[in-house]
């Protein structure tokens, strides 16, 4: 059985005050499968005139995958799609060759809780027509006192609608009260876990709210036990047979490839469409490559 390692995740600003979780990517752990970055945001309280306001960016290259908890915010985007995510739901949006979006608290001063993920694309779809869709219903049932809810892939007979390009596991585990969980997983993935409330005890190591437990490659099960009032974020893959190239918004597999994607949204190229009613436009940091 492949050894545990525990990785701390670090704070980091999205601007406008609000502070996340940063699980992936870390220098101990790029990628888990095709999952490539993943921020724990909240749970938080704004003041009653405030909330999450991320202006418009671009992407290339993946797909942003949110995963809403508590509150409620409106995607934006340049394809024209307007969409309220609700707790229990995810949206997902497929970067491809290229899109820009804004992310808005639907009201001010509610109380915000998501996981917000990326998935990276394989190189055959980097330049994938941009889409976004919207799952309001997910595969939900209940295993030894705990609701499972299937965010990604398949498990067992369950199979989530979610659309991806990768062979890729996400699973929500929610406990009210103490429970024991013996999972089946593939052994042709590796895993991770992230508490995002309360906290996870396996391979006899208790793991706390907010720190990231990379499984590794090779196992066919899983024992988990899970404290009361806990909720855990289980992820998994094929392990990426390319590394990946990560630059501000931008997932690649060569520098000339984010550079130009870089050059396009300064330029206020066609690529990066404007998002209705948004004129707040994100500013790049230089490039840290010359010559490309």
């Amino acid at each position: 059985m492949p050894s545990l390692i525990r990785i701390p995740t670090r704070p980091a600003e999205l601007g406008g005050g609000m502070w996340v979780r940063r699980a992936l990517p870390t220098r101990q752990q790029r990628m888990v499968g095709a999952w490539c970055f993943l921020d724990h945001a909240g749970p938080v309280d704004f003041a009653a005139d405030q909330g999450m306001h991320v202006g418009a960016h671009p992407h290339i290259g993946l797909q942003t995958f949110t995963w809403m908890i508590e509150g409620e915010l409106v995607h934006r985007d340049s394809l024209g799609n307007e969409q309220i995510i609700r707790p229990g739901q995810i949206n997902l949006m497929t970067a491809g060759h290229g899109i820009t979006h804004t992310e808005d608290s639907l009201h001010p001063g509610q109380r915000l809780h998501a996981a917000q993920l990326w998935i990276a694309l394989p190189p055959e779809h980097q330049d994938h027509a941009p889409g976004f869709a919207h799952y309001p219903e997910l595969p939900e049932w209940q295993h030894n006192d705990a609701t499972l809810t299937l965010l990604a892939g398949r498990y067992g007979d369950a199979v989530a609608p979610t659309e991806l390009f990768s062979p890729l596991f996400g699973l929500d585990i929610a406990a009210s009260r103490h429970a024991t969980l013996d999972l089946t997983l593939n052994p042709d993935f590796e895993y991770a876990l992230l508490p995002l409330t309360g906290s996870a005890r396996v391979d006899g190591e208790s793991i706390p709210a907010d720190e990231f437990a990379y499984l590794g490659q090779g196992r066919d099960r899983l024992s988990l036990e899970v404290a009361a009032e806990s909720k855990i974020l289980l992820l998994g893959g094929a392990a990426f047979a390319e590394p990946v190239l990560m630059w501000w918004n931008f997932i690649g597999f060569d520098k000339a490839r984010i550079a130009e994607a870089q050059r396009h949204w300064e330029a206020g190229d066609a690529r990066f469409g404007p998002v209705a009613g948004q004129l707040n436009r994100l500013t790049a940091p230089p490039l840290p490559w010359s010559g490309v």
